[in-house]
């Protein structure tokens, strides 16, 4: 038996996966696209994809959200080089947590062909947004049609629950978790743009099973999507697309097994897939 307050999580995890109500983190009814990338260099012809994908070949511009990096300014610069070398237009919206958003930048953000979400602090980035016109302004921008990237932080947001990074019972940051306890995984709010999955990040790099392991055995309605560096997914109408130099992990529960034994947790019947470049699979729930 999951604690209560896992399973009362799990039930707020799940009115959003359904849409039902206006559950922070519901999926908006969607023709945009998601392009996520699980952090470090960006290959160019990952940026030329994203280019491709989000019509940019001929008219429109790049919005980059750099308030998950404590550099915004740096952020801006360094998200928005291959785009500009590219011959795309660029330009950076540095909102402000508690700070009323300009109704300029706001338009600016509904009409961007594609929004990019920088790296850094995941955690950052959603106390400046969740709540607020901004939060709604990406939203309505992906209903209508645009783009939405984000690498490393800005990969974790996309999902309804997002890691954090932090762990509950182990204060001090490591790059994962060393070991499989309960109660110990620590999830928050994202975007919500992707709901039937939770994204982590640097995967295969920093060896983060631990973490999407804890995580599908906690919340076995999630499916696990742990992205490598230099490596994205795709993710339109239900399926996604690995793009990009390494792999895409993808951790599920399908028999919801969850079993916990002196904090220490344990599940039956998992599935672990590996996917390389140019591979599809199917992600429901977005």
């Amino acid at each position: 038996m999951l604690p209560r307050s896992t399973a009362v999580l799990l039930l707020l995890l799940a009115a959003g996966c359904t849409g039902a109500g206006r559950v922070h983190g519901a999926a908006p009814v969607s023709q945009g696209k998601l392009f996520i990338i699980g952090g470090g260099s960006r290959p160019l012809a990952m940026v030329e994809r994203m280019i491709e994908e989000a019509g940019l070949r001929d008219d429109g511009y790049v919005a980059i959200l750099p308030m998950s990096s404590s550099e915004p300014d740096s952020a801006v610069i360094w998200s928005g080089e291959q785009f500009a070398e590219l011959g795309v237009e660029v330009t950076g919206f540095n909102f402000q947590a508690g700070a009323p958003p300009p109704p300029t930048w706001l338009d600016s953000l509904r009409q961007a062909r594609l929004i990019y979400i920088s790296g850094g602090d995941q955690a950052r980035f959603m106390d400046v947004v969740s709540g607020t016109a901004i939060e709604d302004a990406i939203r309505e921008a992906y209903r209508s049609g645009s783009l939405i990237g984000g690498t490393s932080a800005g990969a974790a947001v996309m999902s309804a629950q997002m890691l954090t990074g932090d762990q509950r019972k182990h204060p001090e940051y490591t790059s994962t978790y060393e070991v499989l306890e309960a109660d110990n995984i620590d999830l928050a709010p994202g975007l919500g743009l992707l709901t039937g999955a939770i994204i982590d990040q640097h995967f295969v790099r920093r060896s983060r099973y631990n973490r999407l392991l804890t995580a599908v055995t906690e919340f076995p309605e999630i499916v696990g999507v742990g992205i490598d560096e230099s490596t994205a997914i795709l993710v339109e109408g239900g399926r996604a697309e690995v793009v990009g130099e390494a792999q895409v992990v993808v951790v599920q529960n399908p028999g919801r097994s969850a079993n916990e034994q002196d904090g220490k947790l344990g599940a039956h019947g998992l599935r672990v897939d590996v996917y390389l470049p140019g591979e599809t699979f199917a992600l429901d729930g977005r």
